[in-house]
């Protein structure tokens, strides 16, 4: 990689540097994430491909500041724009499972009825708040469906109150009517 950005010309390094630093630090803000959900494998796959690419551009800008400060403003801007694109694609590849806390002061179980027809696992509690009888509702979900499963209730209860936790750690549940095949036979 670094003898193919030594043949280019100053704008086409500089334009390099940039989209490559974009790369590395979208990989880094990934990395973080597997780092923290315990993803080592994704995390160490991650982690390789970000500093390899990282080197590759330091080199670059190291050895030719001093002739084309430039580069220094493509490594700083590549930077800037790689932390807001590593948070796009966190929130879009959105990994990992979280749990839904609801809250409703007079719907609940309406709520918890249409969340279980539309196939989630809910689980509810009676609840006293300052303003009287409540029902928790509790969803565990993937990242990615948290936002349906909260339209899901405020389509029914539109003052409803939520709260989205991230999951580090969970036991999984396992239904006894939906097991996997394979399972069968290790049973």
């Amino acid at each position: 990689m670094i003898e193919l950005l030594d043949s280019f010309s100053l704008w086409q390094l500089a334009l390099s540097i940039f989209v490559l630093r974009i790369c590395d630090v979208s990989l880094g803000t990934m990395k973080t994430i597997s780092v923290v959900q315990g993803r080592i494998p994704l995390a160490f796959t991650l982690g390789f491909f970000e500093v390899l690419i990282w080197v590759s551009v330091i080199a670059q800008v190291i050895s030719r500041l001093g002739e084309h400060p430039i580069l220094a403003v493509a490594y700083a801007g590549g930077y800037a724009a790689g932390n807001a694109m590593g948070i796009i694609i966190e929130r879009y590849v959105a990994l990992g499972t979280s749990v839904v806390r609801f809250i409703s002061q007079h719907q609940g179980h309406l709520v918890a009825k249409q969340l279980r027809e539309n196939g989630q696992a809910v689980t509810t509690f009676d609840g006293e708040g300052r303003d009287g009888h409540c029902l928790l509702i509790y969803a565990i979900c993937t990242r990615k469906d948290a936002e349906h499963v909260i339209s899901i209730a405020k389509e029914i209860d539109p003052n409803i109150f939520y709260i989205v936790e991230s999951v580090t750690h969970a036991s999984t549940l396992r239904s006894l009517n939906k097991r996997p095949a394979w399972r069968i036979f290790s049973e």
